[in-house]
């Protein structure tokens, strides 16, 4: 018998929350003035990981030119 780990295709606030390790006020108002992007679906915020990708590699990117 095989198992199949089937991986979230997109995430909550809070979940985005536990992979960048920052506050849920800190994640939820970067969601809010879109520096993350999100989807509303019904009442709830959805978040696609490539999203979440892009705003670490935009940070990143800024840090790096900063110090440059």
């Amino acid at each position: 018998m095989t198992t199949t780990v089937i991986q979230p295709k997109w995430h909550t606030t809070a979940e985005v929350t536990a992979l960048l390790r920052f506050g849920l006020s800190k994640t939820k108002m970067l969601v809010l003035t879109g520096e993350i992007r999100s989807v509303k679906v019904g009442r709830n915020r959805r978040i696609l990981s490539a999203w979440v990708d892009e705003y670490v590699e935009r940070v990143a990117a800024g840090a790096e030119a900063w110090a440059a």
